[in-house]
């Protein structure tokens, strides 16, 4: 079991019994999401597995079933007692959750033949009790391949998508269901639908304030490592600095150790400001160890193989695998360099809930499908999770939360609105391939994505390489589709109709771009990779322009806005000629769980993005061309790789 601790006297939590709410984990990677939302609403949660015994959930005032991956009626799906349902708590299904009550109460539930994840519009009726007060259209997340055909006895249809339904609704028993997710961004009026549903239906009042979680960590970290040391692994990022910080607010300066790696993978002099940074923080005991090549030249074992070295490798699990193994392995070196014994020196780092949740980790979830595997989530971290010498006082946030914490804490702005950067850093930045990813059904996809593309009056593509995405609360590795044709488009309506539509109807495909400049006409069909590989060349070239990029967007002043900005070297060569093409992928988002493209022409003005691109193509004789990512997570995840 998962629970949110975020009151420092359980005797408080006591007193708001009435004000638990039950989050039952069906395996979905937004279930933390749906604790977050709950917190935000000022009321107390819990995760629980979706096995949980009926008893269990009598001291709770509502329950909410969240999203997940299976099928209602597979033979592996998730053990779940009915008789919840029969408890009088009011009761929300979300997604596989609704599914769940509609084939236990007599509803029929049916494989879809079409299936939709991504943004979709729906129609609710405004006068049922979940949509009180939202217009009759809104914009949701939808994530599901079954559908509901018939709803169980007693219940209405307060919502649909085409011939989907898309909502339902038992008054009497307080029994609520939507299709979608209500607790993601993406969803645009979905916290007023879960307020809907808590203060309304459950009638609760919101009364558990999360003001004490500063004071829990910090009270964690004494309890734990009390006269002990620590060693925290700082990457300059938020979520290490806040990790730095708490460390130093709970113990004595002396007791924290800090290794900050230059891996080689770090954006333009990010290493020597984050050292910088790091000092001003009062960190008294810091190495600055620079490690590119010893990174480069990496093996480790995996599933019982060797692999490596890293310069090598072109699968991206491989590579994360690499790095996290090397990290760990620098940071016993370096423990053990500087006399600390191994076996008692506790090491902390800034895992956040979502880098846990898509790491598939049973400690959060116990059926979550993997997404990727973090660097700071590999198996040489969790031996030492086993041992109680791993220290993650950000475990339970998100990066918004992070954030204020960070704030709390006294933390330079410049630090905390600092934007993301993995842990592997430009490393999962560039796509590395020895040799076209060309599936039977290439062909066939490209020339159905032309012949969409073309009602449109643009042209598609198919490319021959692979990035990671989210379909379905499963992980995907798939193509990706690029649009051209119209270098002064300006309508962006157009193309994000496009990029939702096609991932929806073509599940083979995760990823949709648009070119904003090359330097020849994109051929009908692309075949062409340049064998791409880790290397000091590939990874300077890549940082110019990351930097270029960011600087563009700064002194244009629409840096601050975005979430989250970041440029992917791209292996493709549209001719033949050994050259690359360059991604630009900006987001919006407050929880990293889903994010949208930030909009060309109002939130990036094309003329900001246009002249960049020329720009580009001139300063980098090895770029073929530039392309904007237009996906939204999902289907796609924010990083490329």
């Amino acid at each position: 079991m998962v629970s949110h601790q975020a009151c420092s006297s359980p005797s408080f939590v006591d007193q708001l019994h009435f004000e638990k709410v039950a989050i039952l984990d069906c395996g979905a990677q937004y279930t933390k999401v749906i604790d977050r939302r709950v917190r935000e609403l000022n009321l107390y949660s819990e995760i629980l597995p979706l096995s949980v015994s009926p008893d269990v959930l009598k001291s709770f005032s509502a329950i909410i079933l969240s999203g997940g991956p299976n099928s209602v009626f597979a033979k592996d799906a998730p053990a779940f007692n009915p008789a919840i349902l029969a408890l009088g708590i009011p009761v929300l299904g979300i997604c596989y959750g609704m599914q769940l009550i509609a084939h236990h109460l007599g509803g029929t539930v049916e494989p879809g033949q079409i299936k939709e994840f991504g943004e979709t519009e729906i129609q609710v009726n405004p006068d049922s009790s979940l949509f009180k007060g939202l217009s009759s259209i809104q914009a949701v997340l939808m994530s599901h391949g079954d559908k509901i055909t018939a709803l169980p006895p007693g219940f209405q249809q307060i919502g649909v998508s085409q011939d989907i339904i898309a909502a339902m609704s038992h008054d009497a028993r307080q029994i609520y269901g939507v299709q979608f997710h209500p607790e993601v961004e993406l969803t645009r009026h979905g916290q007023q639908m879960l307020q809907n549903f808590l203060y309304g239906a459950a009638k609760l009042q919101g009364r558990f304030q999360l003001d004490s979680r500063l004071e829990d960590a910090v009270r964690e970290i004494q309890d734990t490592v009390q006269d002990g040391n620590v060693f925290v692994l700082v990457s300059g990022g938020v979520d290490s600095a806040v990790t730095a910080a708490l460390l130093l607010k709970a113990l004595k300066p002396e007791q924290v150790y800090a290794l900050h790696i230059d891996t080689g993978f770090m954006r333009h002099e990010e290493s020597e400001s984050v050292c910088k940074a790091l000092k001003n923080l009062g960190l008294s005991h810091l190495t600055h160890l620079k490690a590119e090549s010893i990174f480069l030249e990496a093996v480790t074992d995996m599933d019982g193989r060797q692999i490596g070295p890293l310069k090598s490798v072109t699968n991206p699990e491989e590579k994360r695998r690499l790095i996290g193994d090397t990290f760990f392995k620098l940071t016993q070196q370096a423990i053990l360099e500087m006399k600390l014994d191994l076996d008692k020196t506790f090491i902390a780092q800034g895992t956040l809930r979502p880098d846990l949740i898509e790491s598939g980790n049973l400690g959060v979830s116990e059926i979550a499908h993997k997404i990727k595997t973090h660097h700071n989530d590999v198996p040489l971290i969790q031996e030492q999770r086993e041992k109680g010498l791993i220290i993650e006082p950000n475990r339970d946030w998100h990066k918004d939360e992070v954030r204020k914490i960070g704030l709390l804490l006294g933390l330079p702005e410049d630090i905390v609105n600092r934007q993301p950067f993995p842990g592997p850093g430009l490393a999962i930045r560039t796509l590395c391939t020895s040799q076209p990813y060309l599936q039977d059904d290439f062909v066939i996809l490209n020339l159905m994505i032309q012949e969409q593309a073309h009602l449109y009056g643009f042209q598609g593509n198919v490319l021959p390489v692979q990035s990671v995405g989210v379909q379905g609360d499963y992980r995907s590795y798939s193509y990706l589709a690029v649009l051209s044709g119209k270098p002064d488009c300006q309508d962006w309506e157009t193309l994000k109709r496009l990029a939702t539509g096609i991932p929806n109807q073509y599940h083979q495909i995760n990823r949709v771009a648009f070119v904003l400049a090359q330097r020849e006409t994109l051929p009908e069909m692309i075949q062409h990779v340049t064998p791409t590989y880790l290397s000091s060349e590939t990874l300077s070239l890549l940082r110019q322009m990351d930097f270029t990029v960011t600087e563009a967007f700064r002194k244009a002043g629409i840096l601050k806005p975005i979430s989250q900005l970041l440029s992917v070297l791209v292996p493709v060569d549209c001719h033949g000629q050994g050259r690359y093409s360059l991604a630009i992928r900006a987001v919006m988002t407050s929880d990293y769980m889903t994010a949208r493209p930030a909009r060309l022409g109002e939130e990036i003005p094309w003329d900001v993005m246009t002249p960049l691109s020329q720009t580009l193509l001139e300063q980098f004789p090895p770029l073929d061309w530039i392309m904007y990512d237009l996906t939204s997570k999902p289907p796609a995840t924010v990083e490329w790789e």
